[in-house]
């Protein structure tokens, strides 16, 4: 008989359920540890999975365009940020492409669909130089991942004097724009003015605590309506099931919208709960995030391999930490807010 199924090394790391299961206390995803908002969670409950869902989503792009204030046309449907992630890295091949600038740290697919494809990769410093002007496809996430901080290049592309770069294709996630809990920016419940030259990238099942269904959808900057076609093109047919339509259908409700600004207010608290039992444990945390999640070397840094280890042996008492190597981070963990009975489990995980 055959041993269990293992996946490749090569596989994306991502933190969430693994082959142990879903971790009791689960620091390694930033999903809103609020959740899941109940609307939202009744609206997918309520979804008729009977039916193919209209090809065009056109009722859902008109809301999405109204919620966003822009028409219906640039809105994208996709299956989740990171499906979008591989058919915008598609496009930028088709326009020639042959270089992807990330941030200094950031989420594996980015580089994992350019390295799928061929594409050199130009990574900017910490405090955002070194982006290569001439990268075909340009990706920034504001607030970062996974330090939560913001991201350098979002701030030169919000420039007044910024108008873009010919045939370049900029990319802004705003996965965890509704989870910002400081700065300027906190969500107020509708989405804030973003970079005119840019795609934006919009995965509402984090901040709804509902990660577990994938749907996703982009803005297209004005002008790049012949870009769209191009991406409905390279999709299959029906990106989105039945619960994805009702996920962000949801998404637009006011109801929702006001849990999601009412949540915050919670996650604040905990994230300085959390922030304080990290430096009690001797951790040093990264300065600087403005999200419901943050980085830190365990007692001031232990090499990788003793943190691996140590990550194990947590996960055999039901907390799972996101280890931070594939980010570039090496001894670093990133830690997603959880309520306070969470942290007391770590707390005594930590010292066991």
């Amino acid at each position: 008989m055959s041993g269990p199924l293992r996946w490749s090394a090569a596989a994306p790391e991502h933190g969430g359920p693994d082959a142990m299961g879903a971790a009791l206390h689960d620091f390694s995803t930033n999903s809103n540890a609020c959740g899941p908002c109940p609307g939202a969670l009744h609206a997918v409950r309520a979804a008729d999975a009977t039916r193919y869902p209209d090809p065009a989503y056109t009722a859902l792009r008109e809301g999405l365009g109204a919620f966003h204030g822009v028409a219906p046309r640039r809105i994208v449907l996709a299956g989740g940020a990171s499906e979008f992630i591989h058919r915008i890295t598609a496009l930028a091949v088709q326009k020639g492409c042959v270089q992807v600038a990330l941030p200094a740290h950031s989420y594996g697919d980015y580089a994992q669909a350019a390295q799928a494809r061929g594409l050199a990769l130009a990574r900017a410093g910490e405090a955002g130089a070194g982006l290569a002007g001439l990268a075909g496809l340009q990706w920034a996430c504001d607030p970062s991942s996974p330090l939560g901080r913001p991201d350098p290049a979002a701030h030169v592309w919000h420039a007044p004097a910024d108008g873009g770069v010919p045939g370049v294709l900029r990319v802004l996630d705003c996965a965890y724009a509704p989870l910002r809990l400081e700065g300027p920016g906190a969500w107020t419940g509708r989405p804030a003015t973003t970079p005119a030259h840019c795609w934006q990238v919009w995965t509402p099942n984090k901040a709804l605590g509902l990660t577990g269904v994938r749907a996703a959808y982009a803005v297209a900057p004005a002008g790049a309506e012949g870009q769209v076609d191009t991406l409905v093109a390279l999709a299959p047919s029906w990106p989105l099931g039945a619960h994805g339509v009702a996920l962000l259908q949801a998404w637009l409700d006011p109801a929702v919208q006001q849990w999601v600004v009412g949540s915050l207010a919670t996650l604040r608290d905990w994230k300085a709960r959390q922030l304080a039992l990290c430096a009690g444990l001797g951790w040093a945390v990264r300065a600087g995030s403005q999200a419901n999640y943050f980085c830190a070397r365990p007692d001031g840094g232990p090499d990788p391999q003793s943190l691996a280890e140590r990550l194990a042996g947590l996960r055999g008492q039901g907390i799972k930490l996101r280890d931070c190597t594939s980010f570039g981070l090496p001894g670093h963990v990133r830690l997603g807010v959880l309520p306070p009975a969470s942290q007391q489990a770590l707390l005594q995980a930590w010292g066991r």
